[in-house]
């Protein structure tokens, strides 16, 4: 049991570390050959934080283990949305630019519902994988063409103050960037190895499936670079930014990850009926939530965080509570599905609506 503590612990910190260093590297290398700083926030640094998600999916799902690799981009989207943005906007209300709403939320949920069909036959295989790439390379080319029409002097200016490309690169700054990159992916091809390890471990353990450790341990594990990342940016102030690097996340995670993971895997990814029943559901329920929240004056407020916290603790206890037969589970999933989710849906309702109204008046 020590050493599954300890490829836990030891996996999640690679991850972090590869992640930090992968992204840094990869920031000024793109730099140095003129990319501008606002093309590289909206690839090179969105995608960065996701890739601890990257390597331990494609990892798992390379060795066979589909549960884990499918577990940990739906847990890890969950999280990210109801933990990340939830515990940001309670510290500070974040603001919501138009363009979320107007693209990348809906290509978050579109994503959702594509995954969900794709998977509803019991699997994904390596055709649905090369669907969900394809769609990933088409989103961030237009990311990029359509940023460049854009003014967005503010957030290029974090990025460049961020990721230090004000500094004059030297003659050598290429090989050491490089380098970087190199040893950013050595941590997180071995951070990941430790991590699916000390989970498959912990899962024997405690007799709990593979399915829900990549749905608890391993996504919020993983998730550490977007949690770090957005709630610095609240603190900061760079509340924007705190918003679309966990929708980007999400678009990232669905398409990218979960594409590149079905493409690799040696047998088509395996998707349990529960997963379909349940998590998946709840996953397509929490993007959809964004559009009423995210709606209302483009602002998501700290009672709408502190729901969205609250949600993910209830959702936490349930697939744990289920998975070991806990004898207050009927009970909890009846006082949900009967109480606290109609209620919610009411406030989300009106949420909206007044919204809506407030902008047709306005």
């Amino acid at each position: 049991m020590v050493m599954t503590i300890v490829y836990l612990i030891g996996g999640l910190v690679l991850l972090v570390a590869g992640a930090e260093v992968l992204v840094r590297g990869a920031a000024r290398l793109a730099g140095i050959f003129g990319i501008s700083p606002l093309v590289i926030g909206l690839t090179v640094v969105a995608f960065g934080t996701s890739s601890p998600e990257m390597a331990v999916s494609v990892q798992s799902a390379y060795a066979g283990k589909g549960d884990i690799a499918i577990g940990n981009v739906i847990g890890s989207n969950i999280f990210n949305v109801l933990f990340i943005l939830g515990l940001s906007a309670m510290i500070i209300p974040l603001v919501v630019s138009r363009q979320l709403i107007r693209l990348d939320v809906p290509v978050m949920l579109g994503a959702s519902v594509l995954v969900v069909a794709l998977a509803f036959d019991g699997q994904l295989g390596r055709f649905d994988g090369a669907i969900l790439f394809g769609l990933v390379i088409i989103y961030t080319t237009y990311l990029v063409i359509s940023s460049r029409k854009e003014q967005a002097a503010a957030a290029s200016d974090e990025f460049v103050d961020e990721y230090g490309l004000r500094e004059k690169p030297g003659q050598f700054a290429w090989l050491v960037n490089v380098a970087f990159i190199a040893v950013g992916l050595a941590l997180l091809l071995l951070g990941s190895d430790f991590l699916v390890t000390g989970a498959v471990d912990l899962a024997r353990a405690f007799g709990l499936s593979e399915l829900v450790i990549g749905l608890t341990v391993i996504a919020a594990g993983t998730s550490m670079p977007e949690v770090a990342t957005s709630v610095m940016a609240a603190i900061k102030g760079e509340r924007d930014i705190a918003v679309g690097n966990v929708v980007g996340s999400n678009i990232f995670n669905l398409l990218s990850v979960l594409g590149l993971a079905s493409l690799v895997s040696p047998i088509p990814l395996s998707v349990s009926p529960s997963a379909l029943a349940f998590d998946f559901p709840v996953m397509i329920a929490v993007a959809l939530a964004c559009l009423p929240i995210f709606f209302s004056g483009y602002v998501i407020n700290r009672w709408e965080g502190l729901l969205f916290f609250a949600y993910y603790i209830a959702y936490t206890a349930y697939v744990v509570m289920s998975a070991t037969e806990a004898p207050m589970t009927a009970q909890f999933t009846d006082a949900m599905v009967w109480f606290i989710l109609p209620l919610t849906a009411v406030t989300l309702l009106v949420v909206g609506v007044r919204s809506l109204q407030a902008q047709r008046h306005s």
